[in-house]
Protein backbone atom coordinates (compact mmCIF):
# COMPACT_ATOMS: atom_id res chain seq x y z
CA UNK A 1 0.00 0.00 0.00
CA UNK A 2 1.12 3.58 -0.69
CA UNK A 3 0.54 6.14 2.04
CA UNK A 4 1.66 9.72 2.52
CA UNK A 5 4.56 10.43 4.86
CA UNK A 6 3.68 11.00 8.50
CA UNK A 7 5.58 12.27 11.53
CA UNK A 8 5.00 12.31 15.28
CA UNK A 9 6.77 12.76 18.59
CA UNK A 10 7.29 9.23 19.94
CA UNK A 11 8.52 10.08 23.43
CA UNK A 12 6.54 11.56 26.31
CA UNK A 13 6.34 15.34 26.34
CA UNK A 14 8.36 17.05 29.06
CA UNK A 15 11.96 17.51 30.11
CA UNK A 16 14.33 14.62 29.40
CA UNK A 17 17.73 13.66 28.05
CA UNK A 18 16.44 13.01 24.53
CA UNK A 19 13.22 13.13 22.56
CA UNK A 20 12.45 11.16 19.39
CA UNK A 21 10.52 12.33 16.35
CA UNK A 22 9.58 9.39 14.12
CA UNK A 23 8.94 9.87 10.39
CA UNK A 24 7.46 7.09 8.23
CA UNK A 25 6.64 6.90 4.52
CA UNK A 26 8.16 6.89 1.04
CA UNK A 27 9.50 10.44 1.43
CA UNK A 28 10.72 10.10 5.03
CA UNK A 29 14.42 10.04 4.16
CA UNK A 30 14.20 12.85 1.60
CA UNK A 31 12.20 15.12 3.94
CA UNK A 32 14.68 14.80 6.83
CA UNK A 33 17.62 14.95 4.40
CA UNK A 34 16.55 18.45 3.32
CA UNK A 35 16.98 19.62 6.92
CA UNK A 36 19.99 17.50 7.92
CA UNK A 37 23.62 18.63 7.77
CA UNK A 38 26.24 15.97 8.51
CA UNK A 39 29.15 14.14 6.94
CA UNK A 40 26.94 12.27 4.48
CA UNK A 41 23.57 12.78 2.84
CA UNK A 42 21.01 10.52 4.50
CA UNK A 43 19.91 9.30 1.07
CA UNK A 44 23.35 7.70 0.58
CA UNK A 45 23.80 5.94 3.93
CA UNK A 46 23.19 2.26 4.67
CA UNK A 47 19.96 1.11 6.29
CA UNK A 48 19.79 0.76 10.07
CA UNK A 49 22.64 3.17 10.73
CA UNK A 50 22.74 6.25 12.98
CA UNK A 51 24.36 9.57 12.10
CA UNK A 52 25.39 12.72 13.98
CA UNK A 53 24.61 16.15 12.58
CA UNK A 54 22.42 19.24 12.86
CA UNK A 55 19.03 20.21 11.53
CA UNK A 56 18.97 23.55 9.72
CA UNK A 57 15.79 25.46 8.81
CA UNK A 58 15.19 27.36 5.57
CA UNK A 59 16.65 30.56 7.00
CA UNK A 60 19.90 28.76 7.84
CA UNK A 61 19.28 28.76 11.59
CA UNK A 62 20.26 25.66 13.60
CA UNK A 63 17.16 23.89 14.89
CA UNK A 64 18.97 21.35 17.06
CA UNK A 65 21.94 19.03 17.33
CA UNK A 66 20.69 15.53 16.49
CA UNK A 67 21.39 11.85 16.00
CA UNK A 68 19.42 10.49 13.04
CA UNK A 69 18.62 6.80 12.52
CA UNK A 70 17.80 5.70 8.96
CA UNK A 71 15.84 2.47 8.43
CA UNK A 72 14.80 1.44 4.94
CA UNK A 73 11.73 -0.60 4.04
CA UNK A 74 10.70 -3.33 4.50
CA UNK A 75 12.73 -4.10 7.66
CA UNK A 76 11.02 -1.44 9.78
CA UNK A 77 8.12 -1.15 12.22
CA UNK A 78 5.72 0.07 9.51
CA UNK A 79 7.40 -1.76 6.54
CA UNK A 80 7.98 1.75 5.13
CA UNK A 81 11.11 3.92 5.15
CA UNK A 82 11.47 5.20 8.72
CA UNK A 83 13.68 7.97 10.08
CA UNK A 84 14.01 8.62 13.79
CA UNK A 85 15.40 11.98 14.82
CA UNK A 86 16.93 11.96 18.32
CA UNK A 87 17.03 15.54 19.57
CA UNK A 88 17.35 17.18 22.97
CA UNK A 89 14.46 16.54 25.31
CA UNK A 90 12.19 19.40 26.25
CA UNK A 91 9.03 20.99 24.94
CA UNK A 92 10.68 23.66 22.75
CA UNK A 93 13.42 21.61 21.04
CA UNK A 94 11.28 18.63 20.05
CA UNK A 95 8.43 20.86 18.88
CA UNK A 96 10.82 22.85 16.65
CA UNK A 97 12.12 19.62 15.09
CA UNK A 98 8.60 18.32 14.45
CA UNK A 99 7.42 21.65 13.01
CA UNK A 100 10.38 21.76 10.60
CA UNK A 101 9.66 18.22 9.38
CA UNK A 102 5.97 19.03 8.89
CA UNK A 103 6.92 22.18 6.98
CA UNK A 104 8.97 20.05 4.59
CA UNK A 105 5.89 18.05 3.60
CA UNK A 106 5.19 15.39 6.23
CA UNK A 107 1.74 15.13 7.82
CA UNK A 108 1.15 14.92 11.58
CA UNK A 109 0.30 11.31 12.41
CA UNK A 110 -3.06 10.44 13.90
CA UNK A 111 -3.24 8.45 17.16
CA UNK A 112 -1.92 4.92 16.55
CA UNK A 113 -1.33 5.56 12.84
CA UNK A 114 2.20 4.14 12.85
CA UNK A 115 0.98 0.84 14.32
CA UNK A 116 -2.05 0.95 12.02
CA UNK A 117 0.33 1.07 9.04
CA UNK A 118 2.25 -1.88 10.44
CA UNK A 119 -1.06 -3.79 10.44
CA UNK A 120 -2.25 -2.62 7.02
CA UNK A 121 1.14 -3.37 5.48
CA UNK A 122 1.00 -6.92 6.84
CA UNK A 123 3.85 -6.73 9.36
CA UNK A 124 1.57 -7.61 12.28
CA UNK A 125 -2.02 -8.82 12.58
CA UNK A 126 -4.77 -7.05 14.52
CA UNK A 127 -4.33 -9.00 17.76
CA UNK A 128 -0.62 -8.13 17.77
CA UNK A 129 -1.43 -4.48 17.10
CA UNK A 130 -3.87 -4.40 20.02
CA UNK A 131 -1.20 -5.96 22.23
CA UNK A 132 1.07 -2.97 21.54
CA UNK A 133 -1.20 -0.69 23.54
CA UNK A 134 -1.34 -3.29 26.34
CA UNK A 135 2.46 -3.31 26.34
CA UNK A 136 2.58 0.48 26.67
CA UNK A 137 0.00 0.47 29.48
CA UNK A 138 1.53 -2.46 31.43
CA UNK A 139 1.65 -1.78 35.15
CA UNK A 140 3.62 -4.86 36.29
CA UNK A 141 6.39 -7.09 34.93
CA UNK A 142 3.95 -9.96 34.43
CA UNK A 143 1.50 -7.75 32.52
CA UNK A 144 4.37 -6.65 30.32
CA UNK A 145 5.47 -10.27 29.71
CA UNK A 146 1.91 -11.16 28.72
CA UNK A 147 1.61 -8.22 26.31
CA UNK A 148 5.05 -8.93 24.84
CA UNK A 149 4.08 -12.52 24.03
CA UNK A 150 0.95 -11.22 22.31
CA UNK A 151 3.03 -8.73 20.30
CA UNK A 152 5.34 -11.58 19.29
CA UNK A 153 2.29 -13.44 17.99
CA UNK A 154 1.65 -16.22 20.53
CA UNK A 155 -2.13 -15.74 20.46
CA UNK A 156 -2.08 -15.19 16.70
CA UNK A 157 -0.39 -18.54 16.11
CA UNK A 158 -2.96 -20.32 18.29
CA UNK A 159 -5.87 -18.68 16.43
CA UNK A 160 -4.33 -19.52 13.05
CA UNK A 161 -3.95 -23.17 14.12
CA UNK A 162 -7.63 -23.32 15.08
CA UNK A 163 -8.68 -21.70 11.81
CA UNK A 164 -6.54 -24.18 9.86
CA UNK A 165 -8.30 -27.08 11.61
CA UNK A 166 -11.69 -25.60 10.72
CA UNK A 167 -10.52 -25.00 7.15
CA UNK A 168 -9.69 -28.69 6.86
CA UNK A 169 -13.21 -29.49 8.09
CA UNK A 170 -14.73 -27.14 5.51
CA UNK A 171 -12.58 -28.62 2.75
CA UNK A 172 -13.69 -32.12 3.65
CA UNK A 173 -17.31 -31.00 3.63
CA UNK A 174 -16.89 -29.45 0.17
CA UNK A 175 -15.35 -32.66 -1.20
CA UNK A 176 -18.16 -34.70 0.33
CA UNK A 177 -20.81 -32.45 -1.26
CA UNK A 178 -19.10 -32.40 -4.68
CA UNK A 179 -18.22 -36.10 -4.80
CA UNK A 180 -20.81 -37.96 -2.70
CA UNK A 181 -20.09 -41.25 -4.46
CA UNK A 182 -16.60 -41.37 -2.87
CA UNK A 183 -17.84 -40.64 0.66
CA UNK A 184 -18.76 -42.92 3.51
CA UNK A 185 -21.22 -40.83 5.56
CA UNK A 186 -20.39 -42.39 8.93
CA UNK A 187 -16.65 -41.77 8.40
CA UNK A 188 -17.30 -38.12 7.49
CA UNK A 189 -19.41 -37.47 10.59
CA UNK A 190 -16.82 -39.15 12.80
CA UNK A 191 -14.03 -37.02 11.33
CA UNK A 192 -16.02 -33.78 11.66
CA UNK A 193 -16.96 -34.59 15.26
CA UNK A 194 -13.33 -35.24 16.17
CA UNK A 195 -12.06 -32.02 14.58
CA UNK A 196 -14.80 -29.75 15.96
CA UNK A 197 -14.41 -31.17 19.49
CA UNK A 198 -10.68 -30.52 19.24
CA UNK A 199 -11.36 -26.85 18.39
CA UNK A 200 -13.97 -26.59 21.14
CA UNK A 201 -11.46 -27.87 23.70
CA UNK A 202 -8.85 -25.30 22.64
CA UNK A 203 -11.32 -22.38 22.71
CA UNK A 204 -12.53 -23.44 26.16
CA UNK A 205 -8.91 -23.50 27.31
CA UNK A 206 -8.40 -19.93 26.09
CA UNK A 207 -11.60 -18.74 27.76
CA UNK A 208 -10.74 -20.51 31.03
CA UNK A 209 -7.58 -18.41 31.35
CA UNK A 210 -9.20 -15.21 30.05
CA UNK A 211 -10.19 -13.89 33.47
CA UNK A 212 -6.59 -14.20 34.68
CA UNK A 213 -5.29 -12.58 31.49
CA UNK A 214 -7.72 -9.68 31.83
CA UNK A 215 -6.67 -9.14 35.46
CA UNK A 216 -2.97 -9.20 34.53
CA UNK A 217 -3.59 -6.75 31.71
CA UNK A 218 -6.14 -4.34 33.17
CA UNK A 219 -5.64 -4.81 36.90
CA UNK A 220 -7.91 -6.05 39.65
CA UNK A 221 -10.44 -3.42 40.67
CA UNK A 222 -10.16 -3.57 44.47
CA UNK A 223 -12.39 -1.49 46.72
CA UNK A 224 -11.62 -0.83 50.38
CA UNK A 225 -14.87 -0.34 52.31
CA UNK A 226 -15.81 0.02 55.95
CA UNK A 227 -17.54 2.44 58.23
CA UNK A 228 -15.67 5.65 59.03
CA UNK A 229 -12.46 5.53 61.06
CA UNK A 230 -11.76 1.76 60.88
CA UNK A 231 -8.40 2.27 59.11
CA UNK A 232 -9.25 2.19 55.38
CA UNK A 233 -7.04 5.13 54.47
CA UNK A 234 -4.23 3.84 56.68
CA UNK A 235 -4.42 0.52 54.85
CA UNK A 236 -4.23 2.29 51.48
CA UNK A 237 -1.22 4.34 52.60
CA UNK A 238 0.52 1.19 53.89
CA UNK A 239 -0.05 -0.75 50.67
CA UNK A 240 1.19 2.04 48.38
CA UNK A 241 3.97 3.14 50.78
CA UNK A 242 2.84 6.75 50.51
CA UNK A 243 0.62 9.14 52.49
CA UNK A 244 -1.89 9.48 49.68
CA UNK A 245 -5.01 9.53 51.89
CA UNK A 246 -5.55 11.85 54.83
CA UNK A 247 -5.71 9.95 58.12
CA UNK A 248 -7.31 11.52 61.19
CA UNK A 249 -9.36 10.42 64.18
CA UNK A 250 -12.31 12.42 62.77
CA UNK A 251 -14.96 10.19 61.21
CA UNK A 252 -15.87 11.12 57.63
CA UNK A 253 -12.45 12.58 56.70
CA UNK A 254 -12.43 10.77 53.33
CA UNK A 255 -15.16 12.49 51.29
CA UNK A 256 -14.40 11.05 47.83
CA UNK A 257 -12.90 7.90 46.35
CA UNK A 258 -9.09 7.75 45.98
CA UNK A 259 -7.57 5.47 43.31
CA UNK A 260 -4.02 4.11 43.15
CA UNK A 261 -2.33 1.20 41.35
CA UNK A 262 -0.16 -1.20 43.33
CA UNK A 263 1.62 -4.44 42.46
CA UNK A 264 0.90 -7.54 44.57
CA UNK A 265 2.89 -10.61 43.49
CA UNK A 266 2.79 -9.50 39.87
CA UNK A 267 -0.93 -8.66 39.92
CA UNK A 268 -1.81 -4.99 39.31
CA UNK A 269 -4.46 -3.81 41.76
CA UNK A 270 -6.46 -0.67 41.07
CA UNK A 271 -6.93 0.12 44.72
CA UNK A 272 -9.89 2.35 45.60
CA UNK A 273 -10.20 3.90 49.04
CA UNK A 274 -13.83 4.92 49.56
CA UNK A 275 -15.65 7.29 51.80
CA UNK A 276 -16.96 5.46 54.86
CA UNK A 277 -20.38 4.05 53.98
CA UNK A 278 -22.87 5.20 56.62
CA UNK A 279 -26.04 7.25 56.97
CA UNK A 280 -25.09 10.94 57.03
CA UNK A 281 -26.73 14.36 56.75
CA UNK A 282 -23.54 15.99 55.47
CA UNK A 283 -24.22 16.78 51.77
CA UNK A 284 -20.59 16.41 50.60
CA UNK A 285 -20.05 13.21 52.57
CA UNK A 286 -23.36 11.86 51.22
CA UNK A 287 -22.10 12.29 47.63
CA UNK A 288 -18.91 10.43 48.57
CA UNK A 289 -20.93 7.59 50.08
CA UNK A 290 -22.98 7.24 46.87
CA UNK A 291 -19.79 7.08 44.81
CA UNK A 292 -18.50 4.43 47.20
CA UNK A 293 -21.61 2.32 46.60
CA UNK A 294 -21.11 2.61 42.82
CA UNK A 295 -17.43 1.61 43.10
CA UNK A 296 -18.51 -1.40 45.15
CA UNK A 297 -20.86 -2.57 42.39
CA UNK A 298 -18.02 -2.47 39.82
CA UNK A 299 -15.35 -4.12 42.02
CA UNK A 300 -13.57 -7.41 41.29
CA UNK A 301 -12.45 -7.65 44.91
CA UNK A 302 -13.71 -6.06 48.12
CA UNK A 303 -11.58 -5.47 51.20
CA UNK A 304 -14.06 -5.02 54.06
CA UNK A 305 -12.33 -3.41 57.04
CA UNK A 306 -13.76 -3.95 60.54
CA UNK A 307 -12.52 -2.72 63.93
CA UNK A 308 -11.11 -5.40 66.28
CA UNK A 309 -11.51 -2.96 69.17
CA UNK A 310 -15.24 -2.24 68.68
CA UNK A 311 -18.44 -4.25 68.65
CA UNK A 312 -20.18 -4.70 65.31
CA UNK A 313 -22.41 -1.74 64.54
CA UNK A 314 -25.50 -1.42 62.34
CA UNK A 315 -23.28 0.07 59.63
CA UNK A 316 -20.96 -2.97 59.80
CA UNK A 317 -23.90 -5.37 59.48
CA UNK A 318 -25.30 -3.37 56.56
CA UNK A 319 -21.94 -3.58 54.77
CA UNK A 320 -21.85 -7.34 55.28
CA UNK A 321 -25.19 -7.55 53.50
CA UNK A 322 -23.92 -5.36 50.64
CA UNK A 323 -20.93 -7.63 49.88
CA UNK A 324 -22.88 -10.89 49.72
CA UNK A 325 -21.93 -12.83 46.57
CA UNK A 326 -18.77 -10.80 45.89
CA UNK A 327 -15.11 -11.75 46.23
CA UNK A 328 -14.52 -10.48 49.77
CA UNK A 329 -11.56 -10.42 52.12
CA UNK A 330 -12.51 -9.30 55.64
CA UNK A 331 -9.73 -7.36 57.35
CA UNK A 332 -10.07 -7.17 61.12
CA UNK A 333 -7.92 -4.13 61.84
CA UNK A 334 -6.45 -2.72 65.09
CA UNK A 335 -5.50 -6.09 66.62
CA UNK A 336 -2.95 -4.20 68.71
CA UNK A 337 -5.92 -3.10 70.86
CA UNK A 338 -8.16 -5.27 73.12
CA UNK A 339 -10.75 -7.42 71.30
CA UNK A 340 -14.39 -6.33 71.39
CA UNK A 341 -15.61 -7.63 68.02
CA UNK A 342 -17.54 -10.92 67.76
CA UNK A 343 -15.54 -12.86 65.14
CA UNK A 344 -17.97 -15.78 65.15
CA UNK A 345 -20.78 -13.42 64.14
CA UNK A 346 -18.63 -12.08 61.26
CA UNK A 347 -18.05 -15.64 60.00
CA UNK A 348 -21.76 -16.36 60.35
CA UNK A 349 -22.78 -13.29 58.32
CA UNK A 350 -20.30 -13.82 55.45
CA UNK A 351 -19.13 -17.46 55.70
CA UNK A 352 -17.44 -17.55 52.27
CA UNK A 353 -15.19 -14.56 52.91
CA UNK A 354 -11.50 -14.92 53.81
CA UNK A 355 -10.59 -13.29 57.12
CA UNK A 356 -7.29 -11.66 58.07
CA UNK A 357 -6.38 -10.27 61.48
CA UNK A 358 -4.30 -7.16 60.98
CA UNK A 359 -2.73 -4.20 62.69
CA UNK A 360 -2.12 -1.64 59.94
CA UNK A 361 -0.32 0.72 62.29
CA UNK A 362 2.21 -2.03 63.12
CA UNK A 363 2.15 -3.41 59.53
CA UNK A 364 1.11 -6.84 60.77
CA UNK A 365 -0.88 -9.03 58.38
CA UNK A 366 0.10 -7.24 55.15
CA UNK A 367 2.03 -10.28 53.81
CA UNK A 368 -0.92 -12.54 54.58
CA UNK A 369 -3.21 -10.17 52.65
CA UNK A 370 -0.97 -10.34 49.58
CA UNK A 371 -0.87 -14.15 49.75
CA UNK A 372 -4.64 -14.35 50.09
CA UNK A 373 -5.27 -12.12 47.05
CA UNK A 374 -2.89 -14.23 44.96
CA UNK A 375 -4.55 -17.47 46.08
CA UNK A 376 -8.07 -16.13 45.56
CA UNK A 377 -7.57 -15.27 41.89
CA UNK A 378 -4.64 -17.40 40.74
CA UNK A 379 -4.62 -20.42 43.07
CA UNK A 380 -1.36 -19.05 44.44
CA UNK A 381 0.54 -19.12 41.13
CA UNK A 382 0.61 -16.95 38.05
CA UNK A 383 2.10 -18.51 34.94
CA UNK A 384 3.11 -16.33 32.02
CA UNK A 385 5.71 -18.50 30.31
CA UNK A 386 3.60 -21.30 28.81
CA UNK A 387 0.00 -20.11 28.93
CA UNK A 388 -1.60 -18.25 26.03
CA UNK A 389 -3.61 -15.70 27.97
CA UNK A 390 -6.46 -13.81 26.30
CA UNK A 391 -6.87 -10.43 27.95
CA UNK A 392 -8.66 -8.29 25.36
CA UNK A 393 -12.44 -7.90 25.83
CA UNK A 394 -13.02 -7.92 22.04
CA UNK A 395 -11.11 -11.20 21.70
CA UNK A 396 -13.02 -12.79 24.59
CA UNK A 397 -16.36 -11.83 23.04
CA UNK A 398 -15.38 -13.27 19.64
CA UNK A 399 -14.11 -16.48 21.24
CA UNK A 400 -17.41 -16.95 23.09
CA UNK A 401 -19.37 -16.47 19.86
CA UNK A 402 -17.05 -18.86 17.98
CA UNK A 403 -17.49 -21.43 20.77
CA UNK A 404 -21.27 -21.20 20.42
CA UNK A 405 -21.01 -21.84 16.67
CA UNK A 406 -18.74 -24.84 17.25
CA UNK A 407 -21.16 -26.26 19.83
CA UNK A 408 -24.03 -25.79 17.35
CA UNK A 409 -21.98 -27.65 14.73
CA UNK A 410 -21.26 -30.50 17.16
CA UNK A 411 -24.98 -30.84 17.99
CA UNK A 412 -25.78 -30.93 14.27
CA UNK A 413 -23.17 -33.64 13.66
CA UNK A 414 -24.45 -35.73 16.57
CA UNK A 415 -28.03 -35.36 15.29
CA UNK A 416 -26.83 -36.49 11.80
CA UNK A 417 -28.15 -33.33 10.14
CA UNK A 418 -27.26 -32.65 6.47
CA UNK A 419 -23.60 -31.87 6.02
CA UNK A 420 -24.19 -28.53 4.28
CA UNK A 421 -26.04 -27.27 7.39
CA UNK A 422 -23.05 -28.23 9.54
CA UNK A 423 -20.82 -26.21 7.22
CA UNK A 424 -22.72 -22.99 8.04
CA UNK A 425 -21.79 -23.14 11.75
CA UNK A 426 -18.21 -24.21 11.05
CA UNK A 427 -17.76 -21.33 8.57
CA UNK A 428 -19.22 -18.87 11.09
CA UNK A 429 -16.72 -20.00 13.76
CA UNK A 430 -13.89 -19.70 11.21
CA UNK A 431 -14.97 -16.12 10.37
CA UNK A 432 -15.28 -15.10 14.04
CA UNK A 433 -11.78 -16.38 14.84
CA UNK A 434 -10.54 -14.48 11.81
CA UNK A 435 -11.86 -11.23 13.24
CA UNK A 436 -9.48 -11.62 16.20
CA UNK A 437 -6.44 -11.42 13.93
CA UNK A 438 -7.96 -8.86 11.56
CA UNK A 439 -9.39 -10.98 8.78
CA UNK A 440 -12.56 -9.39 7.37
CA UNK A 441 -12.96 -6.59 9.91
CA UNK A 442 -14.64 -3.29 9.14
CA UNK A 443 -12.74 -0.06 8.58
CA UNK A 444 -14.71 1.58 11.41
CA UNK A 445 -13.55 -1.08 13.89
CA UNK A 446 -9.92 -0.67 12.79
CA UNK A 447 -10.17 3.12 13.22
CA UNK A 448 -11.75 2.68 16.66
CA UNK A 449 -9.02 0.31 17.85
CA UNK A 450 -6.12 2.50 16.75
CA UNK A 451 -7.71 5.72 18.03
CA UNK A 452 -6.92 4.46 21.57
CA UNK A 453 -3.16 4.68 20.91
CA UNK A 454 -0.94 7.64 21.64
CA UNK A 455 0.02 9.78 18.64
CA UNK A 456 3.63 8.60 18.34
CA UNK A 457 2.98 4.84 18.30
Amino acid sequence: MDFDTIAAISTALGEGGIAIVRVSGNEAIDIVDRLYRGRKKLSTVDSHTIHYGKLIDKSGQVIDEVMVTVMRAPRTYTKEDVVEVNCHGGLVSVRRVLDAILEEGARLAEPGELTKRAFLNGRIDLSQAEAVIDLIRSKTDKAMQLALKQVEGKLSRKIKELRQTLLEVLAHIEVTIDYPEHDVESVTHELLLSKTKEVKKEINYLLDTASQGKILSEGLSTVIIGRPNVGKSSLLNTLIHENKAIVTEIAGTTRDIIEEYINIKGVPLKLVDTAGIRETEDLVEKIGVERSRKALEEADLVLLVLNFNQELSKDDLRLMELVQGLHVIVIINKTDLPQKIDLDLVKQKIPDARMILMSVIKEQGIDQLEETISELFFAGQIQTEDLTYVSNARHISLLKRALQSIEDAIHSIEDLLPIDMIAIDVKNAWDLLGEIIGEAVSEDLIDQIFSQFCVGK
